[in-house]
């Protein structure tokens, strides 16, 4: 099991990277950051200067988009980054949602999800790639040959499809056990029925996470629920009531959003937000189902699940304000038991 971290983009840049150096000291193996550059600053800048300050630690947005950079400049970003860490760079894709929607556009289709991905792979390679919108085949003289890994986020089945035939990884934004084995299954399915070998590929598991008191890491994580809401409810409503192609548990916690009138806005503003509005409906148990709180030895116990599911890497939303307790705790009680 790998271990990794997400950064919001509202942190000093010394203390993001103080929290880097103490996760590679730890035994962490990925910092992401957040990709939605008008709630919080652009990732790319804090993220070069702590691939310049720590060796071992890999690094990459989680997660970008195509719809909010022209696709060269993605690409030359993606690549630069790569060589600038000597090849500790992944990118993290999905359709957009806070960076997009936040800015009045529509995520991108499924489609251009694909496309935009075995782009950004070929550029970042330095192969010629004629995509769309640009007259003349673009190509990189300086990167290397990097083969960079892409993982991609989905919920739904055409994404879920999507990131098996063109990811390295799929990207689960929650952590409940049940749904991570489900998504991931669907991913590997649809890469297998493409003709690939799916042996290595990778599953991660995102989610805020409180180390302790039950009650405190409900209050803590219970944003986050909300979230997953908010990028689920167009899934439900396309493809799940009524279908077999979206889980039971993801169908009825939309119809109980929908129920108390969370469906009729997001307050992107309160996006992670501890004390978000959008997380009127949560309860407690989704809350517990979706993140992983409590005393360290529950911790253990689920990402032991989560591992027995598929997942292949555990990444933490350091969201709650004490980041570097939360470092340190998986670092003295949890990480031990993974290596």
């Amino acid at each position: 099991m790998e271990f990794g971290i997400t950064f919001r983009g509202d942190l000093p840049k010394d203390r993001v990277v103080a929290i880097c150096r103490q996760a590679e000291a730890a035994g962490f193996d990925y910092a992401w950051f957040f990709d939605s550059h008008v709630l919080w600053r652009d990732l790319y800048p804090q993220m070069a200067v702590a691939i310049e300050n720590t060796r071992r630690l890999r690094f990459g947005p989680c997660v970008t988009n195509p719809m909010t950079r022209e696709w060269s400049v993605a690409a030359s970003l993606f690549a630069a980054m790569a060589v600038q860490s000597e090849g500790r760079f992944d990118m993290g894709v999905g359709r957009g949602d806070s960076a997009v929607r936040v800015i009045g556009k529509r995520p991108a289709t499924v489609a251009r999800l694909e496309e935009f991905c075995r782009a950004m792979k070929a550029l970042v390679r330095g192969e010629a790639v004629s995509y769309e919108g640009a007259p003349e085949p673009v190509r990189f003289d300086w990167t290397g040959g990097y083969e960079m890994p892409v993982w991609v986020a989905a919920y739904g089945p055409r994404a879920l499809a999507a990131a098996g035939r063109v990811g390295d990884g799929l990207i689960v934004q929650l952590a409940d056990v049940g749904l991570c084995r489900w998504m991931g299954d669907q991913a590997r399915a649809a890469g297998r029925a493409e003709g690939r070998d799916m042996a290595d590929y990778r599953v991660m598991a995102c989610a805020p996470v409180w180390v302790g008191d039950r009650e405190a890491g409900i209050a803590q994580t219970k944003w986050f629920p909300a979230l997953v809401g908010n990028h689920v409810a167009d899934i439900v409503k396309h493809h799940g009531a009524g279908t077999d192609l979206v889980p039971e548990s993801l169908t009825a916690y939309i119809a109980r959003r929908e129920g108390v009138g969370a469906d009729e806005g997001y307050d992107y503003r309160q996006h992670t937000a501890l004390d978000s509005d959008n997380s009127a409906y949560v309860t407690p148990e989704i809350t517990e189902d979706f993140c992983v709180i409590g005393p360290a030895g529950a911790h253990v116990e689920k990402i032991r699940a989560l591992e027995a599911a598929g997942v292949t890497q555990f990444n933490i939303y350091l969201t709650n304000g004490g980041e570097e307790q939360i470092v340190a705790a998986y670092a003295d009680h949890v990480l031990p038991h993974f290596r």
